[in-house]
């Protein structure tokens, strides 16, 4: 089974935030190894730069502004690639004041969910539910319709 990690910098201090993320992590564990890693937050993105880095493994994404934007049916077939390989995921939300160009830099790919500018804790549940969502296209479930 692949572990799938997802790197933040940052605390979720809201419940409801912590309760939406725990659930997707309950619905993944049939499909992963789910593992949030929080990191603290540093006085300079260079400080914490080193965190991110050391806690990523395998195939790293890093989510940010300049990313790919990609449907949800392509992010799938990404995801899926991945584990027939048996590599091990990594996903990168960095803090409220970004990630340095050496993290973007170390990361396989760099994706953006959108555009639009979404608070931290969001983007972590956002993400976590599209890794789950992705894993259901892949099963052939009906949860994407």
């Amino acid at each position: 089974m692949v572990k799938v990690n997802l790197v933040c910098v940052g605390k979720l201090k809201e419940r409801y935030w912590r309760d939406a993320v725990a659930e997707y992590a309950m619905r993944l564990s049939r499909f992963c190894r789910f593992e949030v890693v929080e990191l603290a937050e540093k006085r300079t993105l260079e400080e914490e730069a080193v965190g991110i880095l050391r806690a990523c493994r395998g195939h790293v994404f890093a989510l940010t502004p300049e990313g790919k934007q990609v449907t949800s049916e392509e992010f799938a077939a990404k995801i899926g690639a991945l584990c027939d390989r048996g590599e091990e995921i990594s996903f990168i939300i960095g803090s409220s004041c970004g990630m340095t160009e050496d993290v973007k830099r170390a990361a396989d790919e760099r994706l953006s969910f959108s555009r639009l500018t979404f608070p931290h804790q969001m983007m972590r549940v956002i993400l976590a539910e599209q890794i789950y969502r992705a894993f259901m296209i892949n099963a052939g479930a009906e949860y994407h319709k």
